[in-house]
């Protein structure tokens, strides 16, 4: 796992006492290679205006390696050979918002709409193979909201081919969603008919995922702008509050991409401040940031 960005040079630039800067005041410097350094390696763009945000995340990365400044911080991602900080700054910039049945109007549609769609497609070319990928998945909401609606809305559940592949770049959320375990105030999103059915209380408080819901769901890690290990083809994904981040080149290749694992008639979900307006013409809006894979 290389490190491309250009290494900046020289020391922490001193105060008006002469001292050196502490680990909170990042130079331009080494604001721009960190920055470099995160768009190159996951095509999210940081701002000059979230360099605080940035400084507030790595704090805790230069306590846990020993450092008190970024020029030593940026040195050691330059310079480390098997990329375990790469991986470390990776999950410090990666925004992890989610919850249950976020944008539930998605959810709604893919019960109502995009599932009887896609096994009706599916019958006819005679295949049970029904995939839904997660792309983003964080902490694992997502995928298990995903998976509640499907084993609440679909026919003789145990004759499909059936599987969610959940993916994030960070590894740590990762590890957090495979456990299917969350803090009890988390079921407040979910219906009481699923809380009962796909959901147990735990006696520390915690609420855990049923286990046929988390057989359902596979999670690996992927970084969207890296080859995909992933075959298809994909009937539904959902790739939500993850474009945001990136530059339009950078989406119009991901989405041209994802164009290509799914047939036409496949339903996208993005989103709510996400919009494909003048980024691809291979999928066509079909409601809120809702959208379905056309021939183009």
């Amino acid at each position: 796992m290389g490190v491309a960005a250009k290494l900046p040079s020289g020391s922490p630039p001193a105060d008006g006492g002469g001292t050196r800067r502490h680990a909170g005041a990042m130079a331009d410097e080494q604001f721009d290679f960190l920055a470099r350094l995160v768009h190159e390696r996951t095509g999210i763009m940081v701002p000059p205006e979230k360099r605080q945000m940035l400084c507030s995340r790595l704090d805790r990365r230069l306590r846990a390696v020993g450092l008190d400044d970024y020029v030593g911080y940026c040195e050691l991602l330059h310079s480390e050979p098997d990329g375990r900080e790469l991986a470390e700054l990776v999950n410090a910039v990666t925004t992890n918002l989610t919850h249950f049945f976020r944008e539930p109007h998605h959810f709604d549609h893919l019960a109502k709409r995009a599932l009887p769609d896609a096994l009706r497609l599916l019958e006819r070319d005679g295949s049970r193979r029904l995939r839904v990928w997660s792309a983003g998945c964080s902490t694992g909401q997502e995928p298990y909201s995903i998976a509640m609606t499907l084993l609440a809305h679909l026919p003789a559940v145990a004759s499909w081919d059936l599987r969610i592949l959940a993916t994030d770049v960070d590894s740590n959320v990762l590890a957090e969603a495979a456990e299917g375990r969350y803090p009890a105030e988390q079921a407040a999103k979910l219906a009481d008919t699923y809380r009962k059915r796909f959901t147990r209380s735990r006696r520390d408080g915690t609420i855990e995922i049923a286990d046929d819901v988390r057989r359902l769901v596979t999670f690996k890690p992927l970084n969207l702008i890296e080859p995909w290990p992933v075959s298809g083809p994909f009937q539904i994904i959902f790739c939500r509050n993850v474009v945001i981040y990136f530059d339009k080149p950078t989406q119009r290749v991901l989405f041209d991409r994802f164009a290509e694992l799914m047939p036409v008639g496949g339903w996208l979900y993005i989103g709510h401040s996400e919009s494909l307006f003048k980024v691809t013409e291979r999928f066509q809006l079909a409601g809120g940031t809702i959208y379905r894979r056309v021939t183009r």
